[in-house]
């Protein structure tokens, strides 16, 4: 009678033993299927199908000129479960992390809080755009990851701040900091004149070498990252725009950044390629007087565009200018001919403002005239050989602006 009772107590127990383990098995089953779903949910609210038509992607590598499609779990361990300790920025929209992928490369994970249906949509509009663009100053896209509620950009990882940064130290409110702790080196004039430079070809080849040309729409010197040789490299392209070869201009909801924003393009809403020649003159003046283009007391101060035009119109210019950057500045000729060049991108009427490529030339010949160096020199940071691709550029290209084209590895 025991011996019955003990073996069916062992067969009670090892039946629930097995039930309990059928039972986890079953809703492990379940929950990797629910995950399945809403991966495949987020995957096409996030734009997966549609980038998919418009993109090459692999699965496999980051490496080449494909972007990857990166798995959650993948991009929790390179940011060490978006750690605080990998925070290379934060702001009010979301975070930018430094990660490390299982190859050992070094990347910048953007991460924003939320997304609505408008954010869902700058965001694939930045992908599309970014996976055209092949430019040595224009910063690079990786990859993606869709798969999650708030989809995630990789982006190539820079790694001296931001030139606002440089400029005014203000590393911890950047606009988009995928960079991590700048260096406490004061611009030089030469570093200065360069970056303008080299921002002016990135602009130029966005408006007249890509394959279809493109509107950044919110050029400031946040948006505008510093390697550690002080390259300038051209981020944040989700308010960017393509530009249909056979229009001249695009009407679209305002956006941008107060202080950088093109006054005809705010009242009209028509953006143009000249809306983009305004902002860099902002970056300009930005870059010659190290000052705020907008002060905490908007009722008193005007602004750093009026104050700088002004004192440009009454001869008193280096009135304004950075003391720093002229001290040991043997042909001031120069700075004031980046300061006109600066006040014609301002010009309120904006069929009166240069091209890009106008401006870039010129700052390339005034970065000649004041290092005494050979012009083709001035391209040296720029040439490369370039892989072939279907960005090829616009029959009406310089050959300047081909040394400009370049791959990013």
């Amino acid at each position: 009678m025991l011996t019955t009772q003990l073996f069916l107590g062992v067969v009670a127990a090892v039946t629930f033993v097995i039930l309990i383990a059928v039972c986890l098995w079953l809703r492990k089953r379940l929950q990797k299927r629910e995950e399945k779903k809403a991966k495949q949910k987020f995957f096409k609210r996030n734009g997966g199908l549609l980038l998919r038509q418009r993109i090459p992607f692999s699965e496999e590598s980051s490496g080449g000129s494909l972007l990857k499609l990166f798995f959650k779990e993948e991009l929790e361990k390179a940011t060490n479960n978006f750690s605080e300790s990998r925070i290379l920025g934060k702001g009010g929209a979301g975070a930018v992390y430094k990660g490390m992928l299982s190859d050992g490369s070094i990347v910048a994970v953007k991460k924003s809080n939320k997304m609505d249906e408008d954010q869902i949509e700058q965001f694939i509009n930045e992908i599309l755009i970014l996976s055209q663009i092949n430019h040595r100053h224009i910063v690079k896209v990786l990859g993606c990851c869709l798969e999650i509620e708030v989809p995630l950009l990789v982006y190539e990882y820079i790694s001296n701040g931001t030139l606002s940064s440089h400029i005014h130290g203000n590393l911890s409110h950047n606009s988009d900091p995928t960079v991590s702790k700048p260096s406490t080196i004061i611009l030089s004039w030469d570093h200065r004149l360069r970056i303008a430079a080299e921002v002016a070809w990135a602009l130029s080849y966005m408006h007249s070498c890509a394959s279809t040309p493109i509107l950044h729409r919110d050029i400031k010197s946040s948006n505008i990252l510093l390697d550690d040789t002080f390259r300038a490299v051209v981020s944040d392209f989700g308010l960017s725009r393509l530009l249909s070869v056979d229009k001249t201009h695009l009407t679209t909801l305002v956006g941008g950044t107060f202080g950088y924003m093109d006054p005809q393009y705010f009242r009209s809403g028509q953006l143009n390629d000249k809306c983009d020649v305004y902002a860099f003159g902002v970056v300009l003046a930005e870059l010659l007087t190290s000052q705020k283009v907008v002060s905490s007391n908007i009722i008193e101060d005007p602004g750093l565009v009026k104050r700088f035009t002004l004192l440009l119109k009454q001869n008193l210019i280096f009135e304004i200018i950075d003391t720093e950057i002229i001290k040991d500045l043997e042909d001031e000729k120069v700075i004031l001919a980046v300061a006109k060049l600066a006040r014609r991108c301002l010009n309120y009427n904006a069929r009166r403002r240069p091209g890009m490529k106008e401006v870039a030339a010129e700052l390339d010949q005034l970065r000649k005239r004041g290092q005494d160096i050979p012009h083709d020199e001035c391209f040296q940071d720029n040439i490369s050989p370039r892989s072939e691709s279907s960005y090829s550029c616009k029959s009406d290209c310089t050959e300047e602006d081909n040394q400009n084209l370049v791959s990013h590895d």
